[in-house]
């Protein structure tokens, strides 16, 4: 395919890329390139450039790095699409796996000392949730977590993969300072299109489960009746917080994984990872964000519960948190949450992966 590096093209297709010397180009545009060519072939040059020749000389200048070009220069990067389709069904499968975790850690952080507590802890949570609505009550919530956890990851993967690919060096690599932007931008974005109002969904549904008297039959009986009486307005609580949450939370992470990524491969950044390391370096990556940024999903889930008007934002409901409950209610819920986070992160970065392999074998885009 080297050919077609070197066919006969006009002025008109736009500037030196790749490190090509073309036909049109200036010498003055390619220092570097013309430093490699002996004096003895430049003699016969016209312009600058070598008569009837294409001389290609490697780095000399640098042009904008599409995907196929990557696959040319041997740069590995992941299409948007296939980051799309894979992160869909990572985070589908996750959620279905690790959903009691997070609804025990909600009941928690929404069990304020105020009432006073109804849970003396993890166990006693969900025995009694057991006891009052059976295995099943520990799923209560599930369909509107499952019909966000989808295009959350979808976003989030997608995301990164938009902004991170032009940041990539010649063979793939992601320095960490720019995993750690990369990150904040996906969770910036699947904050504001899918988590808050998802999220809020969820909370509503959970927090109205420990009243007497439930007033929700279903998640869409539920999204129903929070609309008619708050409007759009009432899925969009929190929002700040969520921002703040998701933002902090995949910058965190995919700083991590990828800090840990390169460390494992060094200098070959080629060298295929197990889904075992990928699962350790996961988990790694998800304990870091739960210490990082518990605080804030303390904060957001208040402001999305059904008590959120005590409130008057998000700054409001941290300091009465901390006035009448103290500092450690921050870290509340965050044992639940760590276990949950971690089996979450490492179960999503694997299945990302693997689909994205198995895509690589059907969906052909270089």
């Amino acid at each position: 395919k080297m050919s077609s590096l070197y066919k006969p093209f006009s002025v008109s297709d736009g500037p030196c890329k790749d490190a090509i010397l073309r036909q049109g180009c200036k010498s003055q545009q390619h220092p570097a390139a013309l430093t490699s060519i002996p004096p003895s072939r430049l003699a016969g040059s016209v312009g600058g450039v070598v008569a009837g020749k294409f001389t290609p000389i490697h780095h000399a200048c640098a042009g904008k790095r599409s995907l196929a070009a990557a696959a040319v220069g041997g740069r590995k990067v992941t299409h948007p699409g296939k980051a799309i389709l894979a992160g869909g069904i990572a985070g589908g499968i996750e959620v279905c796996i690790t959903f009691p975790t997070e609804y025990v850690k909600t009941q928690l952080q929404l069990d304020e000392r105020a009432n006073p507590p109804r849970y003396r802890g993890i166990g006693d949570c969900v025995k009694l949730t057991v006891q009052d609505h059976g295995v099943r009550g520990l799923y209560r919530g599930l369909s509107s977590l499952l019909f966000g956890s989808i295009p959350k990851s979808a976003v989030r993967f997608g995301t990164f993969e938009v902004l991170s690919n032009p940041m990539r060096d010649d063979t793939g690599r992601l320095d960490n300072t720019r995993s750690l932007l990369c990150g904040l931008g996906a969770g910036i974005a699947e904050a504001v299109l899918v988590v808050c109002p998802m999220e809020t969904l969820k909370v509503k549904l959970i927090h109205d489960q420990c009243s007497l008297q439930p007033r929700y039959r279903g998640f869409f009986h539920g999204v129903r009746e929070i609309i008619r009486d708050q409007g759009v307005r009432g899925t969009y609580q929190g929002l700040t917080a969520t921002v703040l949450k998701q933002g902090t939370n995949q910058a965190i992470r995919f700083y991590v994984m990828n800090l840990l990524r390169n460390w494992y491969k060094g200098d070959d950044p080629r060298r295929d990872m197990h889904p075992l390391v990928t699962a350790m370096f996961g988990a790694t990556a998800g304990a870091a964000s739960v210490f990082g940024n518990t605080p804030l999903d303390v904060v957001k889930t208040r402001m999305q519960g059904l008590e959120a008007h005590r409130y008057k934002n998000t700054l409001d409901c941290a300091f009465q948190i901390l006035r009448n409950e103290g500092p450690q209610a921050f870290y509340k819920g965050t044992v639940p949450r760590l276990g949950r986070v971690c089996l979450d992160v490492a179960i999503v970065f694997v299945l990302y992966e693997e689909v994205v392999k198995l895509l690589n074998q059907v969906w052909r885009t270089d």
